[in-house]
């Protein structure tokens, strides 16, 4: 059964790590995976290694006109048979070329695409746009049930399954052997850093982290970050760590591969998410054994217990992230439980292998 699996971008986000790992962990004797992304990167990179068939069709554009021949011609041509989008701008892009050629549709929602901070109108234009592809797929998978309760009572989603997201434990686990990466960023062993990995995006509130860096780091100078990604806000971002003298103790890159050697070198993983589905990141960190500071957003509130497996703070809050930063700092047993639970409850339930067999029985049904 061949299966296009389309995506917004080629960078290493969320999303695209979880396609990645579905990939990886799909029976090839029974689907064979072809992907589409309407942009390059590294994941297309990663993919190409792996034997996958990759097309990158650029667009930024939702429902763009421009590109739909293009898609259509490139599912005849591949003789594909179910079509498997990820995230609302992928999904917006292939609902004409589904329908006219008739075409099992499968739609994943990594995280709806309104939010509470959008305007009214924003908002609700979103939200008609997530029902309307909702309407006409065959198939809606939520990576968390918060997104499903979100759907059924903003715009009535009626038939929803709910496959957790899951993370590649082999690769993500804290007894691998994993590179010492702390000279490489100018970290000494005795220094506590706090991780922010993620897209340089405003969903994932990235002054918010350098804003409450920046008030630990005056209390306590061996307070550092690292901060791995890039996107829109690459420039604000770059421009208050400037404004602030902020380099001595920040150390900016781009998007690495390494994620799990960059995660083995910090001591603290910090998501103050505005919204989320259920990031992949976070669950990454968690099968790291990190000790976690994150926003209580749909799918995250299902994974952390405050104070159990990580610290929970409010949505926008500067004082409290400072806070739960210094709090970790001082309280070694704490971090340690954090630490310990973490990698015991992603262990248990949110297996990357596990997702892929959840997702294969569905494609089954139109073999």
């Amino acid at each position: 059964m061949k299966v296009l699996e389309v995506i917004r971008q080629g960078q290493i986000g969320g999303g695209e790590s979880h396609l990645i790992d579905l990939v990886s962990f799909l029976d090839k004797k029974k689907i064979e995976p072809v992907c589409l992304s309407f942009s390059g990167g590294e994941m297309i990179n990663r993919l190409n290694e792996m034997g996958i068939i990759c097309y990158v069709l650029e667009t930024q554009r939702p429902f763009d006109l421009r590109i739909q021949k293009q898609i259509i011609e490139l599912i005849r041509d591949n003789d594909i048979q179910l079509v498997h989008a990820h995230g609302s701008r992928a999904a917006s892009n292939m609902l004409y070329p589904v329908r006219k050629l008739h075409i099992p549709f499968v739609y994943t929602v990594h995280g709806w695409s309104f939010h509470d901070d959008q305007s009214f109108l924003v908002k609700k234009l979103r939200a008609w746009s997530e029902k309307l592809i909702c309407h006409y797929a065959d198939e809606v998978i939520c990576v968390s049930q918060s997104n499903a309760d979100t759907g059924r009572e903003l715009f009535g989603l009626k038939m929803a399954h709910v496959i957790d997201n899951g993370v590649n434990l082999d690769r993500f686990n804290p007894q691998n052997s994993l590179k010492d990466l702390r000279p490489e960023f100018g970290f000494d062993k005795d220094d506590f850093v706090v991780g922010f990995i993620a897209r340089c995006t405003i969903q994932k509130n990235p002054l918010l982290f350098l804003e409450s860096l920046q008030l630990a780091h005056k209390v306590y100078p061996e307070i550092k970050g690292l901060f791995v990604g890039e996107g829109d806000m690459d420039s604000q971002v770059d421009e208050y760590i400037a404004l602030h003298q902020m380099q001595d103790y920040v150390f900016r890159s781009p998007f690495r591969i390494d994620v799990p050697d960059i995660l083995n070198c910090i001591d603290v993983y910090c998501l103050p998410s505005l919204w989320e589905g259920l990031s992949i990141a976070l669950l990454e960190a968690m099968a790291m054994s990190k000790a976690i500071i994150a926003t209580p957003t749909d799918g995250t509130k299902e994974v952390l217990r405050n104070e159990e497996n990580g610290l929970l703070i409010p949505v926008n809050d500067i004082s409290a992230l400072t806070d739960a930063i210094l709090r970790l700092h001082d309280d070694y047993s704490l971090m340690e439980k954090c630490r310990t639970n973490a990698r015991m409850f992603v262990s248990e339930r949110f297996n990357a292998n596990r997702v892929a067999e959840s997702v294969s029985a569905i494609y089954s049904k139109y073999k």
